[in-house]
């Protein structure tokens, strides 16, 4: 069998091998108490949560986009009405190491199904966090030497069910990649308004290009480590997005290369500025999913960039 040479140190170098979610069987619309996140909760309670045809036609256009640069995709196996959309939530590829996630408890299917993906990983290269230690995909971007993860540091976390990485994992990443220099960011979170709550730190940031970010200064809860960002890339390179563009994730899109971006279809101001950037933007249809709090980067784990 053909081992996976594992290899993800940054968001954006071009990518060869990925994991992308599946919506085939989402099951029935949740209840409202059975919501995740603040954004599902909404259109649940409007009646306007997405169909399993929609989100599947969204998720067969990003499927095409990576066919067209060559990109190894793997799939998640079926689960009958289960949502695995959000592949990147239940693990996470650091340099060469695959991490298995502690996500919610009720999730845990989702990580046998890609448990054929990572059977092709050399068994030394795959861990998996103590118990205390919660941590999600999304909270976690690696930058190089740096890991920028997301975190909540409030006394009352256990309160909150979008609060995904718990500060023992801040602890847990630093002896686990020496290496590196794992830098975190507390997090506003919000169980009932979507306009005001970060679920991960994709929700409010992401490296794009070479030396470029999307930020987002709401979502974070301390500004001193929102300007450390600003100040780590540069303010020439931050592309600030507003409250409403936070709201529509346009921080939650993927790269396939530092000149190469997927993109929902209706970030008009983000992807004109991308352009800009010398950047080409692959725009696919992605409104549907993003009701759920989930974009572009929450549905991919990258296996193997250059």
């Amino acid at each position: 069998m053909n081992r996976l040479n594992l290899n993800v140190s940054d968001e954006t170098s071009r990518l060869r091998a990925v994991i992308l979610g599946t919506a085939a069987s989402n099951g029935p619309v949740p209840a409202v108490e059975d919501a995740y996140d603040p954004k599902s909760r909404k259109y649940i309670l409007a009646g306007e949560y997405p169909t399993n045809e929609d989100m599947m036609e969204e998720m067969a256009a990003v499927n095409a986009v990576l066919e067209k640069y060559n990109v190894k995709v793997y799939r998640p196996k079926h689960i009958e009405d289960c949502n695995q959309i959000f592949a990147r939530d239940i693990g996470f590829v650091i340099d060469n190491t695959f991490v298995k996630a502690n996500i919610l408890p009720d999730r845990e299917e989702e990580i046998e199904a890609i448990q054929y993906v990572i059977d092709q990983i050399n068994p030394d290269q795959v861990i998996r966090p103590p118990e205390e230690v919660h941590i999600e995909g999304g909270d976690v971007m690696l930058h190089g030497d740096y890991i920028f993860v997301g975190t909540y540091r409030g006394e009352d976390y256990a309160d909150y069910i979008i609060a995904r990485t718990n500060v023992e994992a801040i602890d847990w990443l630093k002896e686990t990649f020496p290496n590196k220099k794992v830098v975190s960011f507390n997090l506003r979170k919000d169980n009932l308004d979507p306009y005001n709550n970060a679920l991960h730190l994709d929700c409010c940031f992401q490296p794009v290009g070479k030396n470029k970010c999307i930020i987002h200064k709401n979502g974070f809860l301390q500004e001193e480590e929102y300007q450390y960002l600003v100040d780590f890339f540069g303010k020439e390179n931050c592309f600030e997005i507003t409250q409403e563009e936070m709201y529509a994730m346009n921080s939650n899109i993927f790269s396939i290369a530092p000149d190469v971006v997927i993109s929902e279809k209706n970030f008009t101001r983000l992807n004109t500025w991308l352009r800009g950037q010398g950047i080409t933007v692959e725009e696919v249809p992605y409104a549907e999913i993003s009701k759920q709090e989930g974009l572009l980067r929450c549905s991919t784990l990258p296996l193997i960039r250059d």
